[in-house]
Parts: structure tokens; C-alpha cells; sequence
């Protein structure tokens, strides 16, 4: 560890440190910006996917730079529109949009068959990317807001959605920024009593964060990879936050440890880096490894949330390892004030953890047992669990194009939003349209856009989109029009023909999604226990041991899965858990939860030597006890802030996150690993060893040590 221990030998090292530490983040902040790359598709999703060709062959249509906004009239009340007003609105509406219609022309509206709501349906230009179409929504929102007072008029449909989603993030990266920082501060307040302490980690992980995100916009997209704004930041911004004060949390606690045994600070610095170097690295590189797995999804903004986080991760190590101790040293023991660590003082902190270890010592098998019936009651919350969220319920406040979806659905069928796009070959349309009219969960099917190669069938489904019943009628839906002969429209690049008409559009490009986080659920899943399992051999040099916590992260991984389902559906009312949760839960879950028995494991390891397993676990539950339930409590509230964006998904990701690390952090850690190691005792390191000496110098701090000379 003498890397590490170079920036602590004197206070001109530790100056050095920090002005290398300024120059690197100015030039992180002088990186270029390369072009973000266009997504590979509306979804994320490659050309193996149905979805993704038809997005591709939708470039050879004559409509190809158009999407479909609907506006949606009626009454407050629910009544008919009615009379020669009413419908004199509606006309004079259609033809006001016509100047914001791609082509200039905007249909007739369409009244529905019981007359409460009138539909306009206005195709707007694409041209400009994402951007420009939330720029025509709000136009289009801005020419229908002067109707009169008594109809009210929603704009929904695609680019509607698309708007809204937008405006969920817009400031998103801000107010994650200052609602993290405040939980942060506070907590680190708490932990530490000091009017001055908390502001040092708190500014070197600030710092180290905004770092992170200014990286990440020019790495993740110099890979080829599509960054999009706010899910992928905000995720990056909150795991930094969160990993960076964890391990600024136990550098500190051992760094006033040792502050307890030497009168050099220096010394006592360089001691605490060479504990605290192996556990800090061994669970950085957990993470890194656990959440770089997510290159392999099949869905891009997985892969760009892999490089973002594994980014931020090894900027929180670094700054832990080198920024953070050079900040510290420079202001000296008076940093802690009013408890100043002193040499040869007593310990304050502790004492519970003490205490609680004594009590599992005991009684080590009926705890354990306890334990393991407490989480396997929590899992069991989870077997009625529901996923899956509807286009509709994908935001925990409702916003416009929800509202005017609900009013649509009132009075047409639930798919009008969102019509099912068919495409086939101009030659096989009639008979291809004729196939899908007849398929169960169909409310209507006509021609679209046609041209030279390829023709389009506009397809209404009656169910709503994303719900079970619209999956069951995109697959019913394709396997009759790919059964029609000679109906394949012309193959993609990258694809393999295809052997009839493709079905997408939004609709299907959700089932698509849902089929694609269900594959990469079989194969990430097993992966990322391997790769944290094989770190941990690597680190405890046995098996057992590791084999027993992973065993135990992912008994946590199901209780708290189970509990928040039980929160979700019984006072959250949420409809259904997001398909994409359950990934990204587990990465996070698995990768950050093995770092706090890393944090306990590895100090029971270095006390075992010198006092056997028994005593060095109960050892290392005293001393670690603090500063680990400190850094569980701040990772579990900084991952609840995900909750403050008006995004179902962020929301269940922070809560399934958040009991994960707090079961982690008070039972696991706490209860179960200890007594398990309690039960087993030296075998607990099997096949390794621990090599007794009793020479080994005392980890404890309230005997008095010999002093040295002070170098201020």
C-alpha cells in the first residue's frame, strides 16, 4: 500500500495531492464533447429485435419524418358534444393545427360513437430528433390552450409521451444534486458530532461527483454508446454519492482509530490507509465489475448506465484513497471537534456493537435461525408480485398525454394512442391487412403510408398499451401476419431476412423491451454472482466464507424485493412492478451489499490472526459496527432520493435499493454473518487458514500507547 501512503508522509505531500487532484479535475472539465451518437433505436434495442427493423424500415415511408400527436376534445362533465357550437369548435380547431401539421393538412376530427370525445389527430415533424418534437408538442399544446372554458382539450400520442417524459428530467440532475447533498450533510453531521468534520468528505464527494458527470458525458458516448439525459446521470450522481461517503466513512472511523494509538497524524494516516486500502478496493472493485455486466444487456441504456457508474465508482476510490486523506491531514486533529481523538483516550464508539456480538455469541444457531426466518418471511411478500407498468402508469404524477389518453380510452379503444405499425411489402398489404383485421384484440386495421418497397397497416388495439392484453395481441398479431405467404418486407442491415410482415411501433417495441429484460436477467444474474464471488475468494483466500455471503446478499436481494412489493401494492398502490427494475435492482443490490460484509469480513480476518475467528469477529462487529451502519443508513437514504423524480421506475429502483442495504447493513452484517461465523469458527475461512500470532500488534484503543514526537 505504499502508493497510497506517498500522499500522507508530510504536509507538502498532502498540499501536492490536492493541487494534482485540482489539475485533474480541470482537465476532466476541459474534455472534449464528442457528438452524442443517434440511439440505435427508439428503445435502445438492436436489429435482432422485431421492433427495431420495422423503426428502420419506416425510413423508406413517405411519412418517414412525421409522428402522430392526437388532441383530445370533450366536456368536463362527460356530456356529448353537441350542437352546431360544439362542432363548430371542432372544425375551426382542425383547421387552426394546419399550420403546425407536417404536410400542412390536418384530417377532420373523429367523434366517437357515443359523442363525449372528438379526436384531431395532427402529424407533426420529426425533423431535429427528439428535442424538436417536444418543441412541436408544446407548440401544438400552446394553439389548443384558448379553446372555450367549458371543453377541455389534451394533447396525447407518442410525441406527447415522449414531451412529458422530457419534462420529468428537465432540472432532474439539479434537484438530485441538492436533495443528495442535504441528506448527505445531515447524516454525516449526525455520525460525526463536528461542526466542521462533516464538510471535508462532503466537499471531496461533491466535487468527485460532478467529476463523474462531466467524464461520463464525453466517455459514454466515445464508445459509440447513446447517453441519454437524466435516468442514466441521475443513477450515476446517487451510486457516487453513496460509494464515495461509504468509503470516506471508513477511512475516517480508522483513520480516528489510529489518531487514538499514534501522536503522528501522518503516521496514524498511513496506517489507516494500509487497513483500509484492501477492503476500499475489494468492494470499488465489486461494484465496478457487478455493474460493468451491464454491457451485455440487450438494452442501451443499460450498457451506457455500466460505464457511467463503473466511471464513478473508481473516481470515489480514488478520491477515497488519495484526495480524501491529504484533505484530512492539512486541518489536523482539531478537525474533530469537540471529540478530539487523543492518544491512549477510550473509544466512544462501539459500545452497542459490543454488546450486540456478545449476545449473538451466545446463542449463535437460534439467531441465525431467526435471521434467516425473518428474511424468508419478507421474500414471501413478493410471490404475488405483478410486472410490467402500462403506458399509462409509468408516472406517479400524471401528466397531460396520460390525462388525455384516460379521457380517449373513455370513448375509443384503449390502442388509438398508440396504433400498432405493420409492415410488409406493397404486393401482399391487401392480404396482410386482411389477416390482421381478423386477429382476437384487434379494433381495427387499415392501410398506411405505402411506398416503392414497403407498405404500412395501421393497427388499433382495444386493450391499453403496455398491458398484458396488448402483449397477448402483439404476439398474436405477428404470428398472423407472418404466416401470410410472401408478405416480408425487405430485410435490414445487420438482420437476418425476415421470413414475413414485421410488426412495431411503440406498442410492440414494450413487449420488446420486456422480452429483452427478461434475457438479460438468465444471463446477468448468475454472472455477476460469479464475478463478485470470485473477488471475494480472491480477497478472503477461502471458499466458504464468500460462498456464505453471497448466499446472504441474495437472501437479502429476495426480502427485499418481497418488502417492497408489500409497500408498492398495499400503500403506495402501484400498479405493477417495471420489468427493467428487477436487473438493475439486483446489480445494485448484489454489488453494493457485499461490500459492507467485505467491510466486517476483512477486519474479522486481520483480528483473527491475532485472537482466533470467534474473538476477531466479535472484534470487528465492535469496531466496524458504527461506521458500517453510518454508511448503510446514507447509501439506503441517498438511493431513496431517486423517489423525489415523478418516474415509477426511479422510484422502485431508490426503494428496493434503499431496504436492501438497510436489511444488509442491520441483519445481515449485523446478525447473520457474524453468527455464522460464531458457529463455524476457523473453518468459517475453509480451505484457507488463519495463521495465529500472538505477537500481532492490538487493534485496541483504550490502553494508552507510547507516545511519539507530534509533527505539525
Amino acid at each position: 500500500m505504499s502508493l497510497f501512503s506517498r500522499v500522507v508522509r508530510g504536509r507538502l505531500a498532502a498540499w501536492l495531492t490536492l493541487a494534482v487532484a485540482l489539475v485533474v479535475g480541470v482537465v476532466a472539465f476541459g474534455l472534449p464533447k464528442p457528438d452524442n451518437p443517434d440511439p440505435v433505436s427508439g428503445t435502445g434495442l438492436s436489429v435482432e429485435w422485431q421492433s427495431t427493423q420495422v423503426e428502420r424500415l419506416q425510413d423508406q415511408l413517405p411519412s418517414k419524418d412525421a409522428q402522430t400527436a392526437l388532441v383530445v376534445v370533450s366536456r368536463a362533465d362527460q356530456a356529448p358534444l353537441s350542437g352546431a357550437a360544439d362542432h363548430g369548435q371542432l372544425d375551426g380547431l382542425a383547421g387552426q393545427l394546419n399550420s403546425l401539421a407536417a404536410g400542412g393538412r390536418v384530417s377532420p376530427a373523429q367523434v366517437s360513437p357515443d359523442g363525449t370525445v372528438a379526436l384531431v389527430a395532427v402529424p407533426l415533424s420529426t425533423e431535429g430528433g427528439p428535442s424538436a418534437v417536444v418543441d412541436e408538442v408544446e407548440k401544438l399544446r400552446e394553439a389548443v390552450g384558448d379553446l372555450p372554458g367549458e371543453l377541455t382539450v389534451e394533447v396525447t400520442g407518442g410525441p406527447a409521451f415522449t414531451a412529458d417524459l422530457g419534462k420529468v428530467f428537465q432540472g432532474a440532475d439539479t434537484t438530485l444534486l441538492l436533495v443528495t447533498a442535504a441528506v448527505v450533510a445531515v447524516l454525516l453531521l449526525v455520525t460525526y458530532r463536528s461542526p466542521f468534520l462533516w464538510l471535508v468528505p462532503l466537499l471531496v464527494v461533491g466535487a468527485t461527483e460532478q467529476i463523474t458527470l462531466r467524464v461520463v458525458e464525453s466517455l459514454v458516448p466515445a464508445f459509440g454508446i447513446y447517453l441519454p439525459s437524466g435516468q442514466v446521470t441521475g443513477i450515476a450522481s446517487v451510486l457516487v454519492f453513496g460509494a464515495a461517503t461509504n468509503y470516506a466513512l471508513l477511512l475516517i472511523a480508522r483513520y480516528r482509530e489510529e489518531l487514538r494509538r499514534e501522536e503522528d497524524r501522518f503516521a496514524a494516516m498511513r496506517s489507516a490507509l494500509r487497513r483500509t486500502a484492501e477492503p476500499i478496493l475489494a468492494s470499488g472493485s465489486t461494484v465496478v465489475l457487478g455493474v460493468l455486466t451491464l454491457l451485455l444487456s440487450e438494452q442501451e441504456t443499460n450498457r451506457a448506465l455500466a460505464i457511467a457508474c463503473a466511471t464513478g465508482v473508481i473516481l470515489a476510490m480514488l478520491s477515497a484513497l488519495f484526495v480524501l486523506p491529504a484533505a484530512l491531514l492539512l486541518f489536523g486533529r482539531g478537525l474533530f471537534w469537540p471529540f478530539i481523538p487523543r492518544v491512549g483516550s477510550a473509544a466512544r464508539e462501539g459500545r452497542i456493537w459490543g454488546r450486540l456480538g456478545e449476545m449473538v455469541i451466545r446463542r449463535p444457531l437460534p439467531v441465525a435461525a431467526l435471521a434467516v426466518l425473518l428474511l424468508a418471511g419478507l421474500a414471501l411478500g413478493g410471490l404475488g408480485i405483478r410486472t410490467g407498468l402500462s403506458e399509462t402508469e409509468q408516472f406517479s404524477e400524471k401528466p397531460e398525454a396520460v390525462a388525455g389518453a384516460e379521457t380517449l380510452a373513455r370513448a375509443f379503444p384503449a390502442g388509438s394512442t398508440q396504433p400498432v405499425a405493420v409492415l410488409t411489402n406493397p404486393q401482399a398489404a391487401p392480404a396482410v391487412l386482411a389477416a390482421a383485421s381478423d386477429v382476437d384484440g384487434v379494433a381495427s386495421a387499415r392501410p398506411g403510408a405505402a411506398g416503392d418497397r414497403v407498405a404500412q397497416i395501421d393497427v388499433v388495439l382495444t386493450a391499453e398499451p403496455g398491458s398484458a392484453a396488448s402483449d397477448r395481441a402483439v404476439v398474436a398479431l405477428r404470428d398472423a401476419v407472418a404466416a401470410v405467404p410472401d408478405s416480408a418486407p425487405p430485410a435490414v442491415d445487420g438482420a437476418d431476412a425476415p421470413d414475413g410482415a414485421l410488426v412495431g411501433g411503440s406498442v410492440a417495441a414494450t413487449y420488446d423491451s420486456n422480452e429483452a429484460n427478461t434475457k438479460d436477467l438468465k444471463l446477468i444474474l448468475p454472472l455477476i454472482l460469479l464475478l463478485v464471488g470470485a473477488v471475494l475468494v480472491l480477497l478472503l483466500r477461502g471458499i466458504l466464507a464468500p460462498l456464505l455471503l453471497v448466499v446472504t446478499v441474495i437472501a437479502s436481494f429476495f426480502a427485499s424485493l418481497g418488502a417492497a412489493w408489500l409497500l408498492f401494492d398495499h400503500v403506495l398502490d402501484f400498479p405493477a412492478l417495471d420489468s427493467g427494475v428487477l436487473l438493475l435492482a439486483f446489480v445494485f443490490l448484489v454489488a453494493l451489499g457485499v461490500d459492507y460484509n467485505i467491510f466486517l469480513v476483512t477486519r474479522a480476518r486481520e483480528d483473527a490472526r491475532r485472537t482466533g475467528t470467534r474473538d476477531g469477529m466479535l472484534s470487528a462487529l465492535r469496531v466496524t459496527g458504527g461506521v458500517i451502519t453510518s454508511a448503510g443508513v446514507l447509501l439506503a437514504a441517498v438511493f431513496a432520493v431517486l423517489g423525489v423524480l415523478p418516474l415509477i421506475t426511479l422510484t422502485q429502483i431508490g426503494i428496493i435499493v434503499c431496504i436492501g442495504v438497510l436489511l444488509d447493513t442491520l441483519l445481515v452484517r449485523t446478525v447473520l454473518v457474524p453468527s455464522l461465523a460464531f458457529l463455524l469458527g476457523d473453518r468459517f475461512w475453509w480451505p484457507g487458514r488463519i495463521t495465529r500470532d500472538a505477537d500481532a500488534p492490538s487493534d485496541a484503543v483504550d490502553a494508552p500507547a507510547e507516545p511519539v514526537p507530534a509533527r505539525d
